[in-house]
């Protein structure tokens, strides 16, 4: 009514649209403002007492260690050796890993055949197989390749077919009755409903990507990331082994910041 109120005589009220409570938006300056309280209170704890320096290095000696390594070149001459062994290892495994997965979830005789052999190797700690293939692929870069394809292999691929069986089968019922071939229908239905959990599964198998490399870099590794944190940890040097765990977080965030623009780039079709 145009005086505001129901022909009871109660108050009209405008109900507020509450559903994009459930879109997240962007809020990078809360990330940042986290780190800097954290670093800041580890400063402060180091400098005043409150934390030993034999558990934690000011992060400000951390900040200088980077900088020594920079100037002295170590840092290029460690992080180029394990990006190289991360970005092949992960891709032969995660492309194996979503094309199989694929297979899985299209087609009963392979999920049969294969869906079991993934379920059995899946549990298996993958740091466990280094001496494995190590036996088979030599001491030399071809193990640490393989430790991390595998260990990036068996999680894709589980999460490949999980988001294949979780595509919404309405779905694909309404493209058959239009018509619409069996191709059509995976690539127009299938592979796109499935690319949400696809590329969940991606940053949780680069995860364990990084995860082996360290430990693939710490047996038989002149240079790489993973030497550079055992040689620190050795000589019980904690500004050296806290900026090698800074670089692995650094990594880490660059790997879900590329798999977050993948997802902006291929899902820009969700509301």
């Amino acid at each position: 009514m145009s005086d505001g109120t129901l022909p009871g005589g109660s108050a009209q009220y405008e109900v507020r649209f509450r559903g994009g409570g459930f879109s997240p938006s962007s809020k990078r300056w809360a990330g940042v403002l986290v780190f800097i309280v954290l670093i800041a209170f580890v400063e402060w704890g180091t400098r005043a007492g409150f934390i030993s320096n034999l558990t934690l290095p000011h992060p400000s000696d951390v900040l200088a260690t980077f900088g020594e390594l920079w100037d002295s070149g170590m840092l290029i001459r460690h992080l180029g050796p394990s990006l190289g062994r991360l970005v092949v290892g992960a891709a032969l495994g995660a492309c194996a890993g979503i094309c199989v997965g694929i297979l899985i979830g299209l087609f009963s005789y392979i999920r049969a055949g294969i869906g079991p052999l993934v379920a059995a190797i899946f549990p298996i700690p993958k740091i466990a197989l280094l001496p494995l293939f190590v036996i088979w692929f030599g001491i030399g870069e071809g193990s640490k390749y393989a430790l991390i394809a595998f260990g990036t292999f068996t999680p894709t691929v589980v999460a490949t077919y999980g988001a294949v069986d979780n595509v919404d089968r309405s779905l694909v019922r309404m493209g058959q009755s239009f018509g619409l071939t069996w191709f059509s229908i995976v690539r127009k239905i299938v592979l796109p409903g499935a690319m949400p959990g696809i590329l969940s599964g991606l940053r949780i198998s680069l995860s364990i990507a990084i995860i082996l490399l360290v430990a693939a870099e710490m047996l038989g590794a002149q240079y790489g990331i993973g030497a550079y944190i055992l040689e620190a940890g050795s000589l019980y040097d904690l500004e050296r082994l806290f900026a090698g765990v800074v670089i692995l977080s650094l990594l880490g965030v660059l790997t879900s910041g590329a798999i977050t623009l993948i997802e902006r780039r291929l899902l820009d079709w969700r509301v």
